[in-house]
């Protein structure tokens, strides 16, 4: 049900998007870079439900993650530590491949879009990055609610074992906390990923912020300075 208000929440969201980056983004100089931009804030909103799809995936005791954790739980302590750390390490492996993808093909479709700067260089990359970031926080609100709905959930299973309900009552708020834990889970993966999308353009204000400063380009960031590392 969370899933299906979701898609519903991409659609108002995609309908919005549209109509404000035709109305804000509209250029005569590039007649096209709207679509550009409205294609990179479809970026960030497939980004974002991307997050969430696998965070899932991670969490929920219907899928492999969660079972081969359960699973190695029976045989010791030793066995549940290895392999909550393997399915841990694991598990960041796709939201990087996410936000990778995100960050270079927003940045590619703004630069694309025609618009340029007073030397004839293309300029709209960093923009396009800022729509895509924008594109995933426009469903933020939903993301808020689905948030609110874990605690309430996984409290369920507290209130029954405390009150000394039999232990039919704690089966049914067993799935339920389930449920409730995925949910939280959903959201902090899909804010981690809004966060990603945001730093790249917080570092890159700095520089620029850095370069009026001092009058200097500072374009790059040498990690090899050991002071800088």
């Amino acid at each position: 049900i969370l899933k299906r208000g979701y898609m519903k929440a991409l659609f108002l969201a995609l309908f919005g998007f549209t109509i404000a980056t035709r109305w804000l983004l509209y250029t005569s100089v590039a007649p096209d870079a709207w679509k550009y931009y409205l294609a990179c804030g479809i970026i960030g909103m497939i980004a974002g439900y991307a997050m969430i799809l696998i965070t899932q995936y991670y969490t929920d005791y219907i899928y492999r993650p969660v079972r081969s954790i359960a699973k190695a739980s029976t045989s010791g302590h030793a066995t549940n530590v290895i392999a909550g750390l393997a399915v841990g390490l694991e598990s960041t492996m796709l939201p990087t491949i996410t936000i990778s993808v995100s960050l270079l093909s927003a940045y590619w479709l703004g630069n694309s879009s025609g618009l340029r700067d007073s030397n004839g260089d293309s300029n709209g990359g960093l923009f396009g990055t800022a729509v895509a970031t924008m594109g995933m926080l426009s469903t933020a609100a939903y993301v808020l609610a689905m948030d609110v709905f874990g605690p309430i959930a996984d409290n369920a299973g507290g209130i029954v074992e405390m009150s000394g309900q039999p232990e039919s009552v704690r089966d049914i708020t067993d799935r339920l906390d389930a449920v409730g834990n995925t949910t939280k889970a959903a959201t902090k993966g899909y804010a981690i990923g809004s966060a990603a999308l945001a730093c790249f353009l917080l570092f890159s204000a700095f520089m620029d912020e850095i370069s009026i400063m001092t009058n200097q380009k500072f374009e790059v960031v040498d990690i090899a300075i050991p002071e800088v590392f």
